[in-house]
């Protein structure tokens, strides 16, 4: 059985992953960690939510959307950069 981890360790490990994506967060109202500790609440707090057969399935769409979201939300910013 696994456990669920907790949202400093969602949000810990999501930031190791932004290693390659700079963002300038000193240009945003919201810290780094206050953004990834944020989200990774609302993330635990989901899953909890979705029976324990269903929850793989679930996060997989999930990160697939919102890497949909990400290419395009790039590709919008490369477009406006060469215009």
């Amino acid at each position: 059985m696994t456990t669920m981890p907790t949202v400093k360790q969602l949000a810990d490990l999501a930031q190791e992953a932004e290693v390659n994506d700079y963002i300038e967060w000193n240009l945003l109202n919201v810290s780094k960690e206050a953004a990834y500790e944020l989200m990774a609440s609302n993330v635990r707090e989901q899953i909890s939510s979705i029976p324990k057969n269903q929850q793989l399935i679930v996060a997989m769409s999930t990160i697939t959307k919102l890497l949909v979201e990400n290419y395009l939300l790039n590709l919008k910013i490369q477009s406006n950069k060469n215009t």
